[in-house]
């Protein structure tokens, strides 16, 4: 028996990985976050399975449908909305079957800030633009941010920043940023990235509250800032440059 953790994807069906449709068609037990995953998803899981909306389910209610299943001997799928590696809450959940001598893995799936840069049709690591990009969320109102990873001190780096849970907070996000990277910097909000209704604001750091709160955004919305947001005539990357084939072809300094 197994506890399959997977990544749902940012919303979109098309973007679930093909081993987590296989897991989640061969579904005899599934929990899903029922607030973020899409229901389209959930049509695939057969419909003699158990289903567990965690929703409305504590850590140690999932935790015995886990530890039920076992005894069954019966796989389970953990269904999480996007990447389960970034806020995805699966470390006590891997921790209590750790305790417990339950196996499990984990199946990744696209995470919200890929879908929302594949939405603006952007590289998010411009050469000699940025080459960093750092994923943090907002702590205003969730478990506090640990020292040292403050929003000032992270946007002190300059680096492309992709900021989860902070679409509420989008005024003391952008006062807090403009100090490092200026009133002009290019801001971008992805709303529901890859759903249907996706929605998409673009702006800088003095104007993009007022467009989140004129399109009343409050969740489900990643936001993307830096320069290489609206980079051009950036240098080409040396990936594909002329002088890197003569490099594959004749060695260094031939």
């Amino acid at each position: 028996m197994k506890v399959w953790f997977v990544g749902a994807g940012p919303g979109s069906p098309e973007l679930l990985t093909r081993k987590a449709e296989r897991l989640l068609r061969a579904a005899r037990i599934c929990i899903y976050a029922g607030s973020l995953v899409n229901p389209e998803l959930l049509a695939i899981v057969p419909p003699h399975a158990e289903r567990h909306d965690s929703a409305g389910m504590s850590l140690d209610q999932i935790v015995a449908v886990f530890e039920d299943a076992a005894r069954r001997e019966v796989d389970v799928v953990r269904l999480h909305s996007g990447e389960p590696a970034i806020y995805g809450a699966i470390g006590e959940q891997m921790d209590a079957l750790d305790r417990r001598g339950i196996a499990y893995e984990v199946v990744p799936g696209i995470s919200a800030f890929q879908a929302a840069a594949a939405a603006l049709r952007v590289e998010l690591t411009a050469a000699e633009v940025a080459q960093t990009v750092i994923l943090t969320r907002y702590g205003k109102r969730a478990s506090a941010m640990p020292p040292g990873e403050e929003l000032a001190g992270l946007a002190a780096h300059g680096a492309t920043l992709t900021i989860h849970l902070g679409a509420q907070a989008i005024d003391e996000i952008a006062a807090t940023l403009t100090p490092h990277y200026g009133e002009a910097c290019p801001v971008a909000v992805v709303a529901r990235a890859s759903w249907p209704d996706e929605l998409v604001l673009r702006g800088t750091l003095a104007t993009i509250a007022e467009q989140v709160h004129e399109a009343g955004v409050r969740r489900t919305a990643v936001i993307l800032v830096g320069p290489a947001l609206a980079a051009e005539g950036f240098r080409d990357s040396h990936l594909y440059s002329h002088s890197r084939r003569r490099e594959d072809r004749h060695g260094p300094g031939s």
